[in-house]
């Protein structure tokens, strides 16, 4: 995979450009760039009561204090690219069975090629960003299916993802700005 130069935000096009599902959230802090990557770095799934659970179920990460940082650099997960206030993840597989029958990406070009059928491929995006008078901390999925057999389960998944995608923002993006701006 080719060097690409290092930016202060993540090129999700370069990864994922046809994405048929994109959910953005963002949430506005006080503190800086820095402080607000900092303390997002250290949520933890239990300090997310709804979506902690979740994940923990459907990826069955049995430990609480698993942070979300450590948990997208670990199977089934593969961290694709990372800056210094920003981080890439993905994984490939068919979401929408019950424990998630998620393949197996060894490395971020094993994701790039990833094209098993009636699969889709998800990117996870974290990033801060400098404003007047702090921060803002944003976190971007894509997901892309492989083949229209995919396409059609996405569909069918929709109202779930829809749902669940308001506890990003709700839960972990809030935790780490009100760590942020208390100091850690």
């Amino acid at each position: 995979m080719p060097e690409r130069p290092r930016h202060d935000t993540p090129d999700l096009e370069a990864w994922l450009p046809a994405a048929t599902v994109r959910t953005s959230h963002r949430r506005e802090s006080r503190a800086d760039a820095d402080a607000l990557w900092g303390a997002a770095s250290t949520v933890r799934l239990r300090d997310c009561r709804v979506l902690g659970r979740l994940l923990g179920y459907r990826l069955a990460a049995g430990d609480p204090d698993t942070t979300f940082e450590a948990l997208f650099r670990t199977p089934p997960f593969v961290a694709l690219e990372a800056g210094g206030r920003w981080a890439l993840s993905g994984l490939c597989g068919r979401i929408w069975t019950v424990r998630g029958e998620l393949g197996d990406v060894p490395d971020p070009l094993a994701f790039r090629d990833w094209s098993e059928p009636g699969t889709v491929r998800v990117l996870f995006a974290h990033w801060a960003t400098p404003r007047v008078g702090g921060a803002t901390l944003h976190s971007e999925v894509r997901v892309a299916p492989v083949d229209r057999r995919a396409a059609r389960y996405l569909r069918a998944l929709a109202p779930f993802i829809g749902a669940c995608q308001s506890l990003i923002g709700i839960e972990p993006l809030s935790v780490a700005v009100r760590r942020a701006e208390q100091g850690g």
